[in-house]
């Protein structure tokens, strides 16, 4: 091929993939637009490769999607913003493509390359083609002009600006209900650029339409629009015109429409101000504790700490707490749920007294509950409570229940329980925490649940740092130390875990002397199983106990020993390496198992390693 005609070369590749019937090549080809863009440089991009793309008719959504995707980054490769125009028709046609999630990417392109272009090319090519696709024969194209007026608007002339707001009008008015739902949706980004005399005579008759609309779906998106409009609108026009809506939505025949009320509510109260919030929205937030529909409930039951926050204590207690009582009780698991995850926030705003004598009850109902994401919502966040009532109230009144989940039947809610077993300790002191707590942790090692126990042996190690090494030497090693004769080698394994995260906790010389010598015993395995142990005469148990006729030698202990005295050579003198953990790792190396053989020598690498470093 001549000089001349090599930079045709990638362009004609280009089209015969994309051409292709294979799907992925056609779609490789896509994804390397910007490498061909390169090779053909910025005037043979517009002018061969861009129309090459408009005229391209791909019936598969993928290959439409990826280009619609790279078609939006395109501008430095078409030459600048001057020329940016040029990927506005491709991207046009992607707008009227029946697949929701094109048309989506498409506007999404179009919006980042008209947020770049200039003024006069915005009046020139991009408005057009916002009036082009408004008025498109099939309704895809309507649905995609709604998300382009936010940034075809704020360039216009006051005459365009006037033929636009008409527009936008009649997509609101529009006889597909798809049309009208997006004009629903961005209509508040619509009304952001849009003056502040022409707000109230021109977009709120929009909105209004949009509220009274036939369709729930549509009403249900207008519901967002309240919280939008409410931001821009002075607080007076606020409450005449947003206010009602809220209020009448609250009580609207649809359950979807309620149901995006409550979950919108917060957003809405801060839109309309405080005031009216305390005067109508508190009614209407109680209907919605109390609707009908569980879906309502549950997004209702959600917003109670959020909104409680904008009322005064006294307000929270006359109306919001009976609603909460009866929610802790509702015959929806989901509600309950949904209540427990954030009621717990609720104690700061009412304050200790409230706390004690109103919420109290209803957490210890909430524990005892028979679905376990209640318990376990209500146990994740008992520290804001003990933030507001205090230690020794918290243990006087929700300990017992504490206790009683640390042996629930869901393993999920005794995780949650030793998750926060280091903070309810920190708090408790170290006298409280020995006498109520201390033997749950330790019972937690030997869980018939891993993630109970690899958490327990994470919780011995946070204990140990909040308590110190002293405290930990005298109540968790010898606990520790002992289990390393249950009979399970899991559980022995799990000492094993938990031995390596105390180690740096605990320092070297404890380290030295009393788990080192544990771990190279646990490097031989030879564990006699008590029952069957306890009828044998004393020349079996000399037979079984002599090292070289014990046959029952389990691997993984072997190979986590490995792993172990590998973390602990940082810890511990060279002295102790050389004597104790080199020798021990050796003897590994030669063990029979494939798998002991290689963490021993990794182990033994590791040592080499430290040793040359230091």
């Amino acid at each position: 091929m001549s000089m001349v005609d090599e930079p045709l070369y990638p362009i004609a590749v280009l089209i015969d993939e994309l051409k292709n019937d294979d799907v992925q090549l056609r779609l490789n080809s896509i994804r390397r637009l910007s490498t061909i863009a390169r090779a053909l440089g910025e005037e043979r991009t517009r002018k061969e490769l861009i129309p090459f793309l408009s005229d391209n008719n791909d019936d598969d959504d993928e290959v439409l999607l990826a280009m619609a995707e790279e078609l939006g980054v395109f501008i430095p490769y078409v030459g600048g913003v001057e020329h940016a125009h040029v990927l506005l028709p491709p991207l046009e046609t992607h707008c009227t493509v029946e697949e929701t999630c094109v048309r989506d990417k498409a506007v999404e392109s179009l919006c980042r390359i008209g947020s770049q272009m200039r003024e006069s090319d915005l009046v020139d090519y991009f408005i057009p083609l916002v009036k082009r696709l408004a008025a498109g024969e099939w309704f895809t194209a309507r649905v995609s002009a709604c998300g382009l007026f936010q940034i075809a608007y704020p360039s216009a002339p006051d005459m365009l600006k006037l033929e636009l707001r008409s527009v936008y009008n009649q997509l609101c008015q529009d006889d597909m209900p798809m049309v009208r739902r997006s004009a629903a949706t961005n209509l508040g980004k619509f009304a952001a650029t849009v003056e502040p005399a022409h707000l109230k005579s021109d977009v709120m008759p929009m909105f209004e339409a949009l509220t009274q609309d036939d369709q729930d779906s549509v009403r249900l998106l207008a519901v967002e629009g309240c919280a939008a409009l409410g931001k821009l609108l002075e607080p007076q026009d606020c409450v005449a015109h947003i206010l009602p809506v809220i209020v009448n939505f609250s009580q609207d025949k649809s359950w979807r429409v309620r149901y995006m009320v409550a979950n919108q509510l917060y957003e809405l109260c801060e839109a309309v101000g405080p005031e009216p919030t305390r005067t109508d929205l508190v009614p209407a937030y109680v209907r919605l504790l109390r609707d009908n529909e569980a879906e309502v409930r549950i997004a209702a039951a959600g917003k109670v700490s959020k909104f409680c926050r904008i009322l005064s204590p006294e307000l929270a207690i006359q109306h919001i707490l009976p609603c909460v009582k009866e929610l802790s009780s509702d015959s929806s698991q989901h509600v309950r749920s949904a209540l427990a995850s954030v009621i717990m926030g609720m104690a700061s705003i009412l304050g200790k007294e409230a706390t004690t004598e109103q919420l109290l009850p209803i957490f210890l109902s909430l524990l005892k509950d028979e679905f376990p994401d209640v318990r376990l919502n209500i146990i994740s966040k008992l520290d804001q409570v003990n933030q507001v009532i205090g230690i020794d109230l918290l243990s006087q009144s929700l300990l017992p229940a504490i206790v009683e989940l640390a042996e629930d039947r869901h393993w999920r809610v005794r995780l949650a329980i030793i998750e926060y077993i280091p903070l309810l300790a920190s708090q408790l002191g170290v006298g409280f925490f020995d006498d109520k707590l201390g033997a749950l942790c330790m019972q937690w090692l030997q869980d018939k649940v891993y993630s109970i126990r690899d958490a327990a042996a994470n919780n011995l190690k946070r204990l140990a740092e909040e308590f110190g090494p002293e405290w930990a030497m005298q109540l968790i090693v010898p606990q520790v130390l002992e289990m390393m004769t249950n009979p399970h080698y899991l559980y022995r394994m799990t000492i094993l875990h938990a031995i390596s995260l105390l180690a740096p906790v605990l320092g070297s010389e404890i380290t030295c002397s009393h788990l080192l010598p544990v771990i190279t015993n646990a490097s031989k395995d030879r564990y006699l199983f008590p029952a069957f142990t306890c009828d044998l005469s004393s020349a079996q148990l000399d037979l079984m106990t002599d090292p070289r006729s014990y046959v029952d030698r389990v691997p993984n202990i072997k190979f986590n020993v490995a792993k172990v005295l590998q973390s602990l050579v940082p810890i511990v003198d060279s002295s102790v390496v050389e004597k104790t953990i080199r020798p021990c790792l050796v003897e590994l190396n030669e063990d029979p198992d494939v798998d002991v053989r290689f963490f021993a020598n990794q182990a033994l690498q590791s040592i080499e390693h430290v040793m040359m470093s230091s």
